[in-house]
């Protein structure tokens, strides 16, 4: 192997140790990963698991689907719903990529 691809995938192996956080492998299980979401208590579990289910039933039936008069507040926190999706974005991993794209592309 080249000393110059040496060097590249010995960078890339330092990269990774930085930039591969989103998903960690569970405890006992070699083919299981966890990505984590932060919230400050139970109530804003609730809140998230709430909203997920109430979007959920709206996103099943597109013509006329609503949630259930039932449920005390109607309304999605769509905002929520967006906050925990861009704390599951693996902005880190494609830090990574952009690096072994910038690598790779000063050889050609």
């Amino acid at each position: 192997m080249e000393k110059d691809e040496i060097e590249k995938l010995e960078t890339i192996k330092r990269l990774s140790c930085y930039c591969l956080r989103t998903l960690k492998p569970a405890t006992g299980k070699s083919d299981i990963h966890t990505a984590e979401i932060r919230v400050s208590d139970y109530y804003e579990l609730a809140a998230i698991i709430r909203n997920l289910l109430k979007l959920c039933i709206v996103a099943l039936d597109e013509d006329g689907a609503e949630v259930p008069c039932t449920i005390k507040n109607q309304s999605i926190d769509v905002g929520l719903i967006l906050g925990i999706a861009l704390q599951l974005f693996p902005i880190d991993e494609f830090e990574l990529l952009n690096e072994i794209n910038i690598l790779y592309s000063l050889s050609k």
